[in-house]
């Protein structure tokens, strides 16, 4: 029995999970925190994934190895593979003018024709998250280190180069050894998604040179050994690894319910959506996955339950016990402001209160629809960009609520698969290694539940809409 690891290194923490290669069954697992903030030192992620290896029992008799990670931060190696500053992470909004600023030149000073060239070139207009606006911001603001980036790297390109034996002051060559994925290179800002390819152009008007860039794997190919013998996968970006952990196939959307909420799909064709709502990055078994997120999502629960001063289990039966459109009450949940659509100042809104309806159930039940017809927002954008969508794949902590889980069913008019709860981007990292081990990727069976599509009687999502038009 061939045993395979699956890592995910998250903002918050280190996961590892071992599995059986052949049948996907859990055997060891351990975990351990990252530091807060959204400037890390790799070291940091590297000291991490040891304490999770321990955990998780070692790797002494494991045959591959794959990292899934969090995507967009950015990682300067210098000549001899020293990290020079710390990484900036994919939440640290630092570059926002830079990313204003590729957007405008790249236009001419028509920020809408650049969005159109970035859109066309990368697949993604240029945002504070996304790696080359961070190296834009390096050469500006801190150009003595900008000088020294020999290599730049992601993430989990990091901890590859790491699990194969190389780090600080393996030399000149080692950075030769460094290895990304599809996946996790289309979200970088210099990679064209639809091609396949570097744009070293982009990289030379920003950060000033082109530094070395890891090599791009295929969905089955290696990096190389562990110094111990164990195979080690491409890896790939967290969404796309999370894609594999639930097995999700062209034709496949996953909804994902954490503190926000993102709509990303298995597509076949690659998006490039000059609005900036849909990101086009690739996936990590050869398609294509256009992402969108939103702001709001378990954290509406969170607050509507304090408002309510009831438990979220309290929350979710009552969300349960009202009707179907809560008796008219339509609630607008940009709490945060909101990404899909881009109104970073809106506030959330509620409508249609009247003495009869105003009741903690249906107020409860309004928080429920408002969210998933924000998610329906996500949908279609993601379908104005050609996405074929045939089943969603409900994850993250708000979709265990079965108030969400009937709420999304009836709202989206499409077949919801309910994975059971899990690791799913370690999941997905485990699968790639034992794909990378066997030359294919394994069918392991995933425990879900599955509901049928229903229909929206009540008018909700029509009406959702004609009050979230308000805001823009």
């Amino acid at each position: 029995m061939a045993l395979v690891a699956g890592i995910d290194s998250s903002t918050q923490s280190c996961k590892v999970v071992i599995r059986d290669a052949d049948t996907g069954a859990l055997l060891r697992h351990g975990r351990a925190a990252h530091p807060e903030g959204t400037e890390v030192h790799p070291d940091h992620w590297w000291d991490a994934l040891q304490e999770a290896i321990h955990q998780a029992g070692g790797l002494d008799d494991v045959a591959a190895v794959s990292v899934g990670g969090q995507q967009h931060g950015m990682v300067c190696l210098d000549a001899d593979g020293k990290v020079i500053r710390p990484a900036i992470l994919w939440n640290d909004t630092r570059s926002a003018g830079s990313a204003r600023e590729l957007t405008r030149t790249a236009g001419d000073g028509d920020p809408a024709a650049g969005a159109r060239y970035w859109a066309s070139a990368t697949g993604t207009v240029p945002v504070a998250s996304l790696t080359l606006t961070k190296l834009h911001w390096l050469a500006a603001s801190e150009p003595e280190n900008a000088a020294k980036v020999a290599a730049v790297c992601l993430p989990h390109d990091w901890l590859t180069w790491r699990l194969l034996g190389y780090g600080e002051g393996s030399g000149p060559e080692s950075l030769e050894a460094l290895t990304t994925d599809r996946s996790d290179a289309s979200g970088t800002g210099y990679y064209s998604t639809a091609e396949g390819g570097y744009l070293t152009e982009v990289l030379a008007s920003s950060l000033g040179h082109v530094p070395l860039l890891p090599d791009v794997l295929g969905p089955l190919d290696s990096a190389g050994k562990t110094p111990a013998g164990a195979l080690v996968a491409a890896g790939a970006g967290d969404n796309a690894a999370a894609a594999l952990g639930v097995g999700a196939a062209v034709g496949d959307v996953v909804m994902s319910l954490g503190t926000s909420g993102t709509v990303f799909a298995v597509s076949g064709i690659p998006a490039a959506d000059p609005s900036g709502l849909v990101a086009g990055f690739a996936d990590a078994a050869g398609n294509y996955l256009p992402l969108v997120c939103t702001l709001n999502a378990s954290r509406v629960f969170d607050a509507t339950a304090a408002l309510l001063d009831v438990s979220i289990e309290e929350f979710n039966e009552l969300a349960l016990s009202a009707e179907n459109g809560a008796g008219g009450l339509t609630l607008v949940p940009y709490f945060d402001g909101e990404r899909t659509p881009n109104l970073p100042n809106a506030t959330g809104s509620l409508h249609g209160i009247t003495r009869g309806n105003y009741t903690p159930a249906n107020l409860a039940r309004a928080a429920v629809e408002g969210v998933v017809c924000s998610l329906a927002d996500g949908l279609q954008a993601l379908r104005d960009q050609g996405v074929e969508a045939r089943r969603i794949i409900l994850v993250g902590g708000g979709a265990q609520s079965t108030a969400v889980q009937q709420a999304a069913a009836r709202l989206l008019g499409i077949g919801i698969s309910v994975p059971r709860p899990g690791e799913y981007v370690a999941d997905g990292a485990a699968r790639q290694a034992a794909a990378a081990l066997a030359g294919q990727f394994p069918q392991w069976a995933l425990d879900a539940v599955d509901l049928t599509a229903g229909q929206d009687d009540a008018g909700v999502l029509a009406r959702y809409r004609r009050f979230a038009a308000l805001q823009a």
